[in-house]
């Protein structure tokens, strides 16, 4: 018996993309029985070697004795995770002879090398889910393959990328008989993304805070052009409250949204499949999955103070997007912003300017989006009370410097939330402004930014972009230039003032910014006055 060479094409993730992996399997009768598995593999990759060898026998076809070699191309790229049992397993069975390679096309079967496969096995030849399979599936669309056969649990996450034909398996006996034409195909049907959109369900209505309709009104603001925004103020005044709040007013995620933050929960591992397997959130956050695999709603990250630099930035030695990654197109909320390490906040700064954070290690470094709406609640003293006196605003001035002055400048938005009165608590009918009311106010300034310079938000807006889409009254730029000189704010404070002026004239549905829009805007700087 000649020796036999199949491969087979897969696909290793790196951050959130995928790259094509080929697996190559050489086996010769002849010689030592052994076998090795190269092309840089870790851990987990070397004992899939052992998982398939069962897996195999177990489903009762033969195991290759002899010299057995599995190459894993490209061998400068690390190969992680159980993924390559699958093809590894189907490389061997195919150097067996038990799947039929040649003549798949005259036969009218699918030919196991012109699509991509991935999926754990179990020792009973089950197939079990697998992390990146959107990414696996937006690879199989842009390297021109018809099809990817994978774990069943993964196939309606993967079936949301249009022009690839998704085949779920269970077990590895289906695979062998569909590859061998004797299971006919049944491709997981298209998924509508548009069609699965909804609204962000936020567990409490605006209406339910009694008081703090200037917080609301920023808040307003905020969400109208996804502006970060800061609220101080003693405690026990709403200001955790309004912020779980918030997602209720923002617009709906478009279909490109979601497919990004998707791609993102997926490369994580932490979409719930049908047997509800997960990694599951932390901290209480939410991702908003619909029963398909897709994040339908923007998601809302929530980290406790304590939280390490590599869990709120990402990181590891197999670089994993951190918490701002998780909240991509949705909040990210920070409470008890003094309380968080200052060492830790002060990598937010990057992200927060680029949209992105880039993780490097010695074998590789990979780029996670970071395009969130960071929402921070403070008390103004550690004690949680509003000062009174001289000592007090010392311990406030001591208190407020664990935050930077670099920082403090990439929130757009500052606003005070102060002690509401006893009255307003006890009032009968004290109903303020809904949740609906001020989202159709955010949803009307966002169609009409939308309109006016397409998928950039507000927030967003350059130097001159703003000169050209937020042109200023001329009282209004004599009154911006007061307060720049009056206050010291910075450059960055500069931009900031115009963007946020911008949203509140959407708001009101008017091209020009007015002097009331930029003094409505210089309010919001705040904390430049308390830092």
């Amino acid at each position: 018996m000649l020796g036999m060479l199949s491969y087979v094409q897969s696909f290793l993730l790196q951050g959130i993309d995928a790259h094509r992996c080929e697996i190559e399997v050489d086996f010769n009768p002849v010689g030592l029985e052994k076998t090795d598995i190269v092309g840089l593999p870790d851990a987990a990759v070397r004992e899939s070697l052992e998982r398939v060898t069962a897996a195999i026998n177990n489903a009762g076809y033969p195991t290759l004795i002899g010299r057995l070699i599995i190459n894993l191309a490209p061998a400068d790229l690390r190969k992680e995770g159980p993924v390559y049992d699958l093809p590894i397993a189907v490389g061997q069975l195919a150097a067996a002879g038990v799947i039929r390679s040649e003549g798949a096309a005259a036969e009218g079967r699918i030919d196991h090398r012109q699509c991509l496969i991935a999926g754990e096995l179990a020792l009973d030849g089950r197939i079990r889910p697998i992390r990146g399979a959107i990414a696996m599936s937006m690879l199989a669309r842009d390297l021109g393959l018809p099809r990817i056969l994978l774990p069943a649990d993964n196939a309606q996450e993967a079936a949301v990328v249009e022009g690839v034909e998704v085949l779920g398996m269970r077990t590895l006996q289906d695979v062998v008989a569909l590859l061998n034409g004797q299971l006919d195909p049944e491709p997981v049907p298209p998924i509508d993304v548009e069609s699965l959109i909804e609204h962000t369900l936020a567990p409490i209505d605006f209406s339910e805070v009694r008081g703090q309709e200037g917080v609301k009104r920023a808040i307003t603001v905020a969400a109208a052009g996804t502006h970060n925004i800061a609220m101080l103020g003693p405690a026990g005044t709403g200001k955790s409250m309004m912020a779980k709040a918030l997602p209720g007013i923002l617009p709906p995620l478009t279909p490109d949204e979601a497919l990004e933050v998707t791609r993102i929960y997926s490369a994580a591992g932490m979409l719930c499949h049908s047997n509800g397997a997960s990694n599951g959130s932390a901290n209480g956050s939410s991702n908003g999955q619909s029963n398909t695999g897709l994040i339908t709603s923007r998601p809302v990250r929530t980290p406790h103070h304590t939280a390490s630099s590599p869990a709120l930035i990402g990181g590891g030695q197999v670089p994993r997007p951190g918490e701002i990654s998780l909240a991509h197109r949705g909040v990210l909320f920070l409470d008890e912003l003094p309380e968080f390490p200052r060492v830790v906040l002060e990598t937010l700064r990057q992200p927060l300017e680029d949209g992105a954070v880039t993780i490097a290690r010695a074998h590789a470094a990979v780029r996670f989006p970071t395009a969130f709406m960071l929402v921070t609640a403070m008390n103004p003293t550690q004690s949680g009370g509003m000062p009174e006196d001289e000592t007090g605003r010392r311990e406030m001035d001591r208190y407020l410097s664990r935050i930077s002055r670099p920082l403090i400048d990439r929130i757009d938005i500052h606003v005070e939330a102060p002690a509401v009165p006893w009255k307003e608590l006890s009032a009968k009918d004290s109903s303020g402004t809904s949740t609906m009311q001020m989202r159709d106010r955010v949803l009307s300034a966002h169609t009409r930014a939308r309109s006016r310079q397409g998928k950039i938000h507000n927030a967003h807006l350059r130097g001159r972009e703003l000169d050209e889409l937020a042109p200023m009254q001329a009282g209004a730029k004599e009154l911006l230039g007061q307060a720049i000189s009056q206050l010291g704010l910075s450059a960055r404070a500069y931009d900031k003032v115009r963007r946020v002026a911008r949203s509140i004239a959407d708001l009101e549905g008017v091209d020009e910014l007015s002097c009331a829009h930029i003094a409505e805007a210089v309010q919001y700087r705040l904390l430049d006055r308390q830092v």
